[in-house]
């Protein structure tokens, strides 16, 4: 069905365009709404006068927007922390809807999310250009710094990584008991000198009583020759 726009669908016309469009959706959604009519000459007159107004609001529209919304609007950075996973992903995501209430508590512009232009919710962190349509010829671009919520979360080391820290953990480990026993030889040696100084005159003066035990408990052997002499005279008086 061929019909005339008496007002703006977005997506789909402006107003005093002519279209061809599917029958029941002229039936079903535009008619009824008077959103649109049959192409007729009728029709089509009253529709260019609506679109020769509407022109003339939207430039006042987009003049004001110039001048007032624009200078506040136009080059904002805002900064958006948003809880983070270990992967640098977010959970959930900022939407249209979040960077417009914080734009209009910013700048006090009250501006509706369809106005933020996002292809797709922003599921990531970093730096992100958007841009805010104020009208439809005037368009303000703005700053989004998506940052993790308290800092990134510290990634889990991988495996290879972790079997080396370990390693590395119990090698360090080692030589620390190692040079713990080192010390503890070295403190100990000094003593041990000194324990055997002190017992060596003991074991040098040991022999002495031995000897003159000896010498005392053993008797002086009978002098052979005196003895046979005294026997002879013995025998000489006898005679």
């Amino acid at each position: 069905m061929k019909v005339v726009f008496l007002e703006e669908v977005e997506g789909t016309a402006r107003t005093g365009d002519v279209k061809n469009v599917a029958d029941g959706f002229a039936r079903n959604y535009l008619l009824p709404r008077k959103l649109a009519a049959p192409a007729t000459k009728h029709y089509i007159a009253i529709a260019e006068q609506k679109a020769t107004k509407e022109a003339k609001r939207e430039d006042r529209l987009d003049g004001e927007a110039r001048d007032r919304l624009f200078p506040l609007i136009d080059g904002q950075e805002m900064t958006i922390e948003v809880l983070v996973g270990e992967q640098g992903k977010l959970f959930g995501s900022v939407t249209s809807r979040d960077i417009a209430e914080r734009l209009q508590k910013d700048t006090g512009v009250e501006l509706e999310h369809r106005q933020v232009h996002l292809n797709q919710p922003i599921r990531e962190i970093g730096t992100h250009e958007v841009p805010v349509r104020l009208t439809r010829n005037v368009i303000a671009n703005i700053t989004v710094n998506v940052h993790p919520e308290g800092g990134m979360p510290e990634p889990e080391p991988e495996p290879e990584a972790a079997e080396e820290t370990e390693a590395a953990a119990e090698d360090e480990a080692t030589e620390a008991t190692a040079e713990d026993e080192t010390t503890e030889t070295a403190a100990d040696e000094p003593a041990a000198t000194e324990a055997s100084a002190d017992d060596s005159p003991a074991e040098e003066a040991a022999p002495a009583p031995a000897e003159e035990t000896a010498t005392t408990e053993t008797p002086d052997a009978p002098d052979e020759a005196t003895e046979d002499e005294e026997k002879g005279a013995a025998s000489r008086e006898g005679s």
